[in-house]
């Protein structure tokens, strides 16, 4: 018995500094791809189509929680989720993205910029389906604010509180917890009512930043690093004020929303300039 409680010790322990499973979970995973699908070009609908496999029936959406699902068969994939900083509120490529072993470019930017490399060149290696579903998935990552979190901290996942009476941790709150009280409060449990309340503010109350959301001037690579550093900023706001063992309820949920609302947004778009740019050169990305 005295083994055996020390087992369950160890793998609590262990599960409690292991990197969170999901980013956005499934459902905001799944709001980021579909409003992607809305702004594709005619031509990266179609390649987009093709490379799919056909366990997705021709959905975008359906894919983009399948990295996450790939974390113990592709072991080197888990720090490619996340880009966590030493709490400075700004992310520096050179100093942060890098792997426990200190292997470079092992953080969530690297990994949009290689699948993004990857899927421009023809004679890559990479598996082009694969490549896609990182790359959807990676986008959906870089632009949740705590998977740009702390170091110390895991990106909130060892902060442990109560999200009004269930227990949770910070990320996770920011995950799953958000999303799942807005659409249990105001979207009747229903996943497609808030991809269109979301798709309503891009047109309207966000209209005018639309297009800057998507442009990224650079050449060389993608605008990934510049995601990263909107979330390490604003990683920042969802630690303040919190502590150890904290209740987070309305006045949290409320400021928190917003955010997660537009995030999911940003994501969408900017996955749909990438794949726009990849696979039909219209858009005013131009990367790599």
């Amino acid at each position: 018995m005295g083994l055996l409680l020390l087992l369950q010790f160890l793998l609590v322990a262990a599960a409690a500094r292991a990197p969170a499973a999901q980013a956005w979970g499934k459902e905001g995973h799944y709001m980021t791809c579909k409003i992607a699908d809305s702004f594709l070009t005619e031509a990266a609908a179609t390649a987009v189509k093709e490379l799919l496999p056909g366990w997705a029936k021709g959905e975008l959406a359906e894919v983009c929680s399948w990295a996450d699902t790939q974390r113990f068969r592709y072991r080197w994939s888990s720090p490619l989720h996340f880009a966590d900083t030493p709490g400075d509120c700004k992310f520096n490529y050179a100093r942060d993205c890098h792997n426990t072993k200190g292997e470079k470019d092992m953080c969530v930017v690297g990994a949009i910029n290689n699948y993004t490399a990857a899927l421009k060149d023809s004679e890559s290696t990479f598996d082009p389906t694969e490549s896609l579903m990182f790359l959807a998935h990676f986008v959906g990552d870089v632009h949740q604010p705590l998977h740009c979190g702390h170091v110390a901290d895991l990106g909130g996942n060892t902060i442990i509180v109560h999200w009004y009476r269930r227990k949770s941790n910070l990320h996770h709150v920011w995950d799953v917890n958000v999303i799942e009280t807005a659409m249990k409060d105001f979207y009747n449990d229903d996943q497609s009512t808030m991809i269109d309340a979301i798709q309503r503010n891009i047109t309207d109350e966000w209209s005018s930043e639309e297009k800057q959301w998507e442009t990224c001037r650079s050449r060389t690579k993608t605008c990934a690093d510049k995601y990263a550093q909107e979330s390490a900023a604003l990683a920042c706001g969802a630690y303040e004020g919190v502590e150890q063992g904290d209740t987070l309820g309305d006045d949290y949920f409320f400021s928190a929303l917003p955010v997660v609302q537009k995030r999911i947004a940003q994501g969408g778009v900017r996955l749909a300039a990438i794949l726009n740019s990849i696979f039909s050169g219209n858009s005013r990305l131009q990367s790599i």
